[in-house]
């Protein structure tokens, strides 16, 4: 059964585009629904247990990345609110209650190989987000990392800038160890992912500051299909677009449909939400070595 939306009676909440974020005062409750966006959109037809993995993914990284993060507990149990036993069911797995944090307002993207909006921007200029790149690259070729930021929006989508505009804003200092965090979070991920038969393509996180201690910390999801773009190494071979383990049958099918992508989006039929429904339990238990407890 799949989750698109929660509404917990008398608790503060926003959405996001997956998330519904419950403000319980000192700390917040994250709960990853089954919603699924595709440019731009949030789409009418929910991924179940999607939401799931997400939780589980994130919970998974951040106990081996060796960072500070804002997560408290995972567990329903330790929700310091009332909750029927039928709500209680419907949060297990995908709640996440976390510290606050004051948010850095830059998508933190770390690029390994040349994809999505890098390889366009590399195709048209020879530089991704204003960082010259070797000449000959084809896509998908390995590249050494890259820190490469964005703006972050709630609805549309992030954009590129330059390391100097995060400088700008940030200040030097700040920017400089949300860089270097980054890619050394990536690189170390990378590696675990390559053990695991993945590459890790390329990434995004987000990093914020604890409201009461000022810690600098991992915050939203880590390493998940959403966030993060992963290939098989055995199905791996540069000069094209590679499968991946994330919604890329959601955006292929939208794509050959009529869909204009300016009015609400087409419900999904089964077998795409099926095979999506795979593909994100897959990289849940390749990454893991786990078998997903809801499969």
């Amino acid at each position: 059964m799949a989750l698109s939306e929660t509404n917990l009676k008398g608790i503060p909440r926003r959405q996001g585009k997956v998330r519904d974020v419950y403000d319980l005062g000192d700390r917040l409750l994250l709960v990853a629904t089954d919603r699924i966006s595709a440019f731009d959109w949030v789409l009418p037809t929910p991924i179940p247990d999607k939401g799931r993995v997400l939780t589980s993914l994130s919970g998974f990284w951040f106990d081996r990345l060796g960072v500070p993060n804002h997560l408290i507990s995972s567990d329903v149990a330790d929700l310091p609110i009332e909750l029927s036993d039928e709500v209680r069911e419907e949060l297990r797995g995908r709640s996440m209650l976390v510290r606050k944090a004051r948010v850095a307002p830059f998508e933190c993207v770390v690029r390994g190989y040349l994809s999505g909006s890098g390889w366009k921007e590399y195709k048209a200029s020879g530089t991704v987000c204003g960082i010259r790149l070797p000449k000959g690259l084809v896509e998908s070729d390995r590249i050494d990392p890259i820190f490469t930021p964005a703006t972050k929006a709630e609805t549309g989508h992030d954009e590129n800038v330059p390391f100097e505009v995060m400088a700008d804003a940030l200040g030097t200092e700040i920017a400089a160890t949300l860089r270097r965090l980054s890619l050394e979070v990536y690189e170390k991920a990378a590696i675990e992912a390559r053990s695991k038969g993945l590459i890790l393509a390329d990434t995004k996180f987000e990093w914020g500051f604890d409201d009461r201690t000022g810690e600098l910390l991992l915050i939203d999801e880590a390493l998940t299909p959403d966030s993060s773009r992963y290939w098989a190494i055995d199905a791996y071979k540069p000069g094209g677009p590679q499968p991946s383990f994330d919604k890329q049958f959601v955006r292929d099918w939208l794509e050959a449909t009529s869909w204009d992508k300016a009015s609400p989006p087409p419900p999904l039929p089964a077998d795409i939400v099926a095979r999506t429904r795979s593909k994100y339990i897959e990289a849940y238990e390749l990454l893991t070595g786990q078998v997903f407890p809801w499969r």
